[in-house]
């Protein structure tokens, strides 16, 4: 494979990024002081900085590096298209061949009804188009007043402004007008953080049934749909307890409510199914894809429709699209990661091998000091991070504050794990070895072991105090 290896050295390379970039979800001023860290090159499930550093990328780029880097074969596919086709809209009536494929596949792989596509270009904008859908729906059904989107606290859906309204983290709201009209937030399904005295199975009845509550609040008239990830990725990959998905799915049924499952960090072979969904039971009525359907290689995404909506939503005009639904390139890309996922059996691979060794090491990290809880669900993991396992308790110092110690040590051991608030969570590429999992787990228990001196060393082992809601530090 070619690899572009002459680059401006590294200083020079930061001060431009200084100089004209502006990156998202981060203080500018912060990383112009210290630098940006300059990723050159990438193979497999390492990544090459412009210092020469081999670093182990357990966040599969943001969630989404499925195949792994590299693959030729997904470059040769973008050449093809491109030479013969580079472009053209879905607009006025008019497709293109790799479109109809990849939608062809999709209806082919999704779950139950699951048979109808629309196509966006990232997570965020494939879930403006659900807000927008469920409420054309519910019109087109002669029920315009059902406009009410009900989501959870500390979700995530994306960062534009309809998308943005649909995620609960309170911080993205603060200082833009946010959320928008008729959405509304109920408590996440977070044992360990927020489950008190009732076990697991309890709190997960008990999250679940705030859905019931909203809607004997609010009226079912007025209800659209529920949105959730079938496990929540960057509000911590909180892996919710057995009892919740069936009680959310009864209601939703109940009320005649649209499930809408978010599976843009679960898709394609995250939890060792294709979907989230059927690790986890669900059966939604439109589901969101985006990240692992290209992996990453091709910025795209869908809003995969039941029959049921689709039959609605075909009868007039939906006034919605984007320049890009449907790029031809994107969607060549597509169907050729999803030829590689299938041919070389990934998915079989990650329920089989890597999984099972990945549980095994990522739960042997339990013993460590400051570790509370070991979660994981295929190759999505979290550790809770703690200075007393025996009360849950959280850190005395701001929320998020001993996370980003522990990235930043990570980070420094060459290791790429993310920080949410005080929890490290990974998602490496699906195709990481056992070996690799040995050199991730070895990474990540140095930069435990890291965090942990620096905590003695500056007494902060302590406590907040019960019931303290301390302030968040930042997350990014």
């Amino acid at each position: 494979m070619n690899k572009i290896t002459n680059h401006l050295p590294t200083a020079e390379l930061q001060a431009l990024d200084a100089a004209h970039h502006m990156h998202p979800f981060s203080c500018n001023d912060e990383i112009a002081k210290k630098g940006a860290r300059v990723i050159t090159r990438a193979d497999g499930v390492f990544l090459t900085d412009s210092d020469g550093n081999e670093i182990l990328d357990a966040m599969a780029g943001l969630w989404c590096v499925n195949i792994g880097y590299g693959r030729d074969e997904l470059a040769e596919a973008a050449a093809r298209q491109m030479r013969e086709l580079p472009y053209y809209n879905t607009f006025f009536q008019t497709t293109t061949a790799p479109t109809i494929a990849l939608a062809q596949k999709l209806a082919e792989l999704a779950p139950g009804d699951l048979n109808h596509v629309f196509f966006g270009n990232s997570g965020s904008d494939a879930n403006d188009t659900n807000i927008r859908l469920v409420r054309t729906y519910w019109a087109w059904k002669g029920q315009p007043e059902r406009t009410i989107i009900v989501a959870r606290k500390n979700a995530y859906h994306g960062s534009s402004v309809g998308s943005g309204s649909l995620g609960g983290m309170a911080y993205m709201h603060d200082v833009n007008s946010m959320p928008i009209p008729d959405i509304v937030h109920i408590d996440q399904p977070h044992w360990w953080a927020e489950g008190g005295d009732s076990t697991p199975e309890e709190f997960g009845l008990q999250t679940a049934r705030a859905l019931e509550a909203v809607i004997e609040e609010h009226g079912a008239e007025r209800i659209a749909a529920f949105i959730g990830e079938p496990i929540q990725g960057a509000g911590g990959v909180i892996i919710p307890p057995e009892t919740y998905w069936p009680e959310i799915q009864r209601i939703c049924r109940k009320y005649d409510i649209l499930l809408i499952a978010d599976e843009v960090i679960c898709g394609f072979g995250r939890t060792g199914n294709w979907f989230g969904s059927q690790t986890l039971g669900i059966e939604p009525d439109v589901m969101t894809v985006a990240k692992g359907l290209s992996s990453g290689y091709q910025p795209i995404s869908a809003s995969i429709v039941s029959d049921k909506v689709a039959k609605v939503m075909d009868g007039s005009d939906f006034f919605h699209g984007y320049t890009y639904s449907g790029h031809p390139v994107a969607c060549a890309v597509a169907l050729e990661n999803l030829r590689i996922l299938e041919d070389e059996n990934i998915i079989d691979h990650v329920r089989n091998v890597a999984a099972p060794a990945m549980k095994a090491a990522w739960e042997s990290l339990s013993d460590h000091p400051i570790v509370g809880d070991t979660r994981i669900e295929g190759l999505m993991g979290s550790l809770a991070l703690t200075p007393d396992k025996t009360t849950r308790a959280k850190f005395a110092t701001p929320e998020g504050t001993v996370g980003l110690i522990c990235r930043e040590n990570s980070f420094a051991n060459n290791l790429v794990m993310r920080h949410v608030g005080d929890r490290m969570v990974i998602s490496p590429p699906l195709v990481i070895t056992p070996d690799e999992i040995k050199i991730l787990i070895t990474r990540a228990r140095k930069a435990l072991d890291d965090t942990y001196a620096h905590l003695k060393a500056n007494d902060m082992l302590k406590s907040a105090a019960p019931g303290t809601a301390s302030m968040k530090a930042k997350n990014f």
